[in-house]
């Protein structure tokens, strides 16, 4: 009965080649004349190839947001469809916690890597890491220092494209309806994107201060902050919303109170959810990757488990860009 050194041999390979081979090791990086050199030479030899024991990897994912929440918002459902897509694709089992789930930390000791989902403190992350250093943040920021791996959107671009869109379209008096976020210790997580939004519209003198409103990333809260401004009676032109659920409620508010969308105020949401193609008027909004991000984290965390390396710290941005729809037009 051939062994494999006879076909490492026969190949002209080294043993621990040939065994890669023809386990299909996905790391190995060789040429593909040497793959057909190993699998002719055990076809020769009638080397039988025997199933390695593999044993069960778990990956965890750690929800900063509860059931609830990503149930109001579509982003994140999408973000971690995404990672357990991947993950699924490639046998990896995946164990999925919430960061206020009764002993967290027990449930960490069998896992293999560790995909965090949203807002978390340093001090969290640094007891997740006492269990497992291999940590993937996705859609939380750690520009200064990065200490780990985070994978963000370009929420400045995003928001320059759609500044530069309402000052196409002759704008001149923008809102913005946000939402709040905190970490797991209650503390405010600042939102890139209205910064951004100010910056972008104080360089085309766009008025802004008093069209600002923060509340919940929900279409409840999207109704009540566009009627708060409604019954201001001192409306904007144009009207950017930081989540496609606020958009959705901003338009219903708008059209119970006869206000017509886009020819007396333009209106941008983001994120693309599905239900954006059917609203009325269809919403223009900023196309945000999420199920992309969601993939990604997964795909950095699988090939640093082959691998056996460890995770070094980096900041990867994917880009976001602006769908047209009926929801805008020029200032009349």
């Amino acid at each position: 009965m051939a062994k494999l050194k006879d076909v490492a041999q026969l190949a002209n390979v080294s043993i621990a080649t040939a065994s890669r081979i023809l386990n299909n090791d996905e790391t190995l990086s060789v040429t593909e004349d040497t793959k057909k050199a190993v699998l002719e030479a055990a076809k020769q030899l009638q080397y039988i190839v025997k199933p390695k024991k593999t044993t069960k990897v778990t990956f965890a994912i750690v929800q900063w947001y509860s059931i609830d929440e990503e149930l109001n918002d579509p982003y994140y459902l999408t973000l971690r469809q995404g990672v357990e897509s991947f993950l699924k694709s490639h046998q990896i089992a995946v164990k999925r916690i919430f960061s206020d789930d009764i002993n967290i930390f027990q449930s960490l000791n069998d896992v293999s890597g560790i995909i965090c989902l949203g807002k978390f403190s340093i001090e969290y992350i640094h007891k997740l890491k006492s269990f497992c250093n291999k940590i993937i943040l996705l859609d939380m920021d750690l520009i200064s220092p990065c200490s780990e791996v985070c994978v963000v959107l370009d929420f400045d671009n995003a928001m320059k494209q759609v500044v530069d869109y309402f000052h196409m379209l002759g704008h001149k008096k923008v809102g913005f309806l946000g939402g709040i976020e905190h970490d797991d210790d209650n503390q405010k997580y600042s939102d890139t994107r209205r910064s951004s939004f100010e910056k972008y519209c104080q360089q085309y003198n766009i008025e802004y201060h008093q069209y600002i409103i923060e509340d919940k990333f929900t279409s409840e809260s999207g109704y009540n902050m566009m009627t708060e401004l409604i019954q201001s009676q001192n409306l904007p032109d144009a009207i950017f919303a930081a989540s496609d659920p606020i958009a959705i409620g901003a338009l219903r508010a708008l059209h119970d109170n006869n206000i017509r969308v886009p020819e007396d105020i333009s209106i941008i949401g983001f994120d693309n959810i599905e239900s954006t193609n059917f609203t009325s008027p269809p919403l223009s909004t900023i196309y945000a990757p999420a199920y992309e991000m969601g993939e990604l984290g997964a795909q950095l965390l699988y090939y640093s488990h082959l691998k056996g390396d460890s995770l070094n710290p980096m900041r990867i941005q994917l880009p976001c860009y602006l769908i047209e729809r009926d929801s805008c037009c020029k200032k009349q």
